[in-house]
């Protein structure tokens, strides 16, 4: 501090000097200046010196003129990061602002109506918690219900009833694959659980539930049908499918909406496909896909190896059966 009001007396004392003396004392700073710059290329700025230069750069036009130890733009940099500091300071509040957070309490009852109810939504447990004297937003309920934790039992038993009836489980799906001239082509297919192969696949350009009808059948002949079937809730079965699946005595279960994993050989096997097929070949049409999707088939039967069966093709007679994940 006492070198900063120095400087300060020694420019009062300069404004009475002559014109010629000043220019003469100024040459020999700038020399001395310069000397000391190659011998210490990176000099030591105290915060006194950069406040120095901060309010030369706002209130001197001709600043860059007689700056030397550092660059015009640190100088602005310096600037910059006081008056962030300064809107940083006087933007701190001591009170909270804004809503009050929710108490714990609140929060274990809404977690617990969303797990106990998966059919309620953010008005119904907004209506019961008013009912139960708690004044919480509807907004406030919808955004802790995206966080309310899963509940593993579930999950659990969706896995023990894959490990149970595996042998007589089979998965169909669609995807979607678009072709050279920028069609859509859909592609049915059946997988079977227990050896992870393809049942029957075809292609086609309006599935239809109809259509799906007839690959059941085709897929299915002479009472060799499993005795569950899984598949989405895609509307292109309709109603005719599920008819279908009770007069070949199959039961049909439907996954989850939105909930891929509870079909995960079904979709695995899109993967495998995109990833060893269809990301490497553009299709035609519907007779040039559907050409590929049996090669391919075939590949992943006879000659592919798989991790679940001990890096052994779902043909080879020692391939180990699929452990539960």
């Amino acid at each position: 501090m006492f070198r900063f009001f120095r400087l300060w007396l020694g420019l009062l004392a300069r404004c009475f000097r002559s014109h010629r003396t000043l220019l003469l004392e100024n040459l020999a700073l700038r020399q001395q200046l310069s000397v000391l710059k190659r011998k210490h290329r990176k000099p030591k700025v105290s915060p006194l010196d950069k406040l120095f230069w901060v309010l030369a750069h706002r209130f001197w036009s001709a600043w860059k003129s007689s700056l030397i130890i550092v660059a015009p733009e640190t100088v602005v940099r310096w600037h910059r990061a006081g008056s962030r500091r300064y809107w940083s300071l006087i933007s701190r509040v001591k009170e909270r602002v804004g809503r009050k957070k929710l108490s714990r309490e609140i929060r274990d009852l809404i977690f617990q109506m969303a797990t106990d109810n998966p059919t309620w939504g953010a008005p119904r447990i907004h209506g019961e918690l008013l009912l139960l004297g708690f004044n919480v937003s509807e907004r406030s309920i919808s955004r802790w219900m995206k966080r309310a934790p899963r509940n593993p039992g579930l999950a659990r038993r969706w896995q023990a009833f894959l490990r149970n009836h595996r042998e007589a489980i089979a998965a169909m799906d669609f995807f979607t694959v678009p072709t050279v001239t920028f069609q859509l082509l859909y592609c049915f297919f059946i997988i079977s659980h227990d050896r992870r192969q393809i049942v029957h696949f075809n292609v086609t350009r309006n599935p239809t539930s109809s259509w799906i009808v007839q690959q059941l059948r085709e897929a299915f002949p002479y009472e060799s049908a499993p005795k569950f079937l899984l598949f989405d809730h895609d509307k292109k079965y309709g109603l005719d499918v599920p008819a279908a699946l009770r007069s070949l005595q199959i039961t049909g279960v439907q996954t989850s909406i939105q909930s891929p994993w509870q079909n995960r050989v079904a979709e695995r096997w899109v993967g495998s496909c995109r990833r060893d097929l269809l990301d490497h070949i553009i299709a035609l049409n519907e007779r040039h896909l559907k050409r590929l999707l049996s090669a391919y088939a075939s590949y992943y039967h006879d000659d592919r190896t798989h991790l679940a069966f001990a890096r052994k093709p779902l043909a080879a007679e020692s391939a180990l059966r699929p452990p539960v994940r």
